[in-house]
């Protein structure tokens, strides 16, 4: 899908975590909508989304002097306690459109140079790689988190031709970690997949399960409006849309990893 681009002037970058992020003291969006246009986003059927009164991944709004307003939001919000944030909540901070603008990195660069207490990057690019210089300038204050829905590539064309390939994915997630970055590979939401799943998620410690039923901040009733279950329908895989679901992929990591490596939902995204 082709995406217009337009440029804007926040008045405000930081906003109160609150619902599911309720664990973080701010969430940062350095994009408003997102290219990949994921089928299943629940950010769809949200007022951001639903008010644009135009598809989901066909616009994208650019967030111009967002370092300026960055470092004097981060600069007041440490006066007033412990800094937490999650970056993002409602746009893939590594869109396409990010390897011209740079405003992630941008914001980054401010982060580095006045420390949050901690930073949770949520992504499923392979662009993620490019900064892996400014995360370890952060160490233990970050984590990367890759969404990795599945290992089937015909399921990640169903349900988000516009994603990146699951295998630049997974060889990103190999370089953070092999680089010394914090990381995480996160499930979200539980598609299809194949038993050989977990063993293709050993290059990381840390890995989180999600689903529309536990995830979409409202029980599964955003995505319901969706329609995704036809999809399911279509491809005689309605046994996977049901919210014991995520058992199936829950059970096969816990014969490759650990109870305290495995989160569940919220606990997965936490600080």
């Amino acid at each position: 899908m082709k995406s217009d681009f337009f440029y804007k002037y926040p008045k405000r970058l930081l906003n109160k975590g609150t619902g599911f992020l309720s664990d973080y003291s701010y969430s940062l969006n350095p994009y408003t909508g997102c290219a990949f246009g994921c089928s299943y986003c629940y950010v769809r059927q949200m007022p951001v989304s639903l008010f644009r009164k135009e598809e989901w991944g066909s616009w994208v709004d650019i967030k111009k002097n967002a370092a300026d307003l960055l470092h004097k939001e981060l600069k007041r919000a440490k006066k007033q306690g412990k800094v937490t944030i999650f970056m993002s909540s409602s746009t893939d901070p590594y869109q396409p459109i990010e390897y011209k603008e740079r405003v992630t990195r941008s914001l980054l660069e401010v982060m580095v140079e006045n420390k949050p207490d901690f930073l949770f990057v949520q992504t499923r690019s392979p662009l993620v790689r490019r900064d892996i210089d400014l995360f370890l300038l952060l160490k233990d204050r970050v984590r990367i988190s890759m969404t990795i829905e599945t290992d089937r590539e015909d399921m990640r064309k169903h349900f988000t031709p516009d994603a990146p390939p699951i295998s630049a994915r997974l060889k990103t997630l190999r370089l953070l970690s092999d680089a010394g970055v914090p990381t995480q590979a996160t499930i979200a939401p539980v598609l299809p997949s194949s038993e050989e799943f977990p063993e293709k998620l050993r290059l990381v410690d840390r890995v989180c399960v999600d689903d529309y039923f536990m995830g979409d901040g409202s029980g599964g009733k955003r995505t319901g409006k969706l329609g995704i279950f036809s999809v399911y329908k279509e491809l005689g895989l309605e046994e996977w849309y049901d919210p014991s679901a995520y058992r199936i992929v829950y059970d096969r990591l816990k014969k490759v990893f650990s109870n305290d490596q495995i989160y569940l939902s919220k606990q997965g995204f936490s600080p």
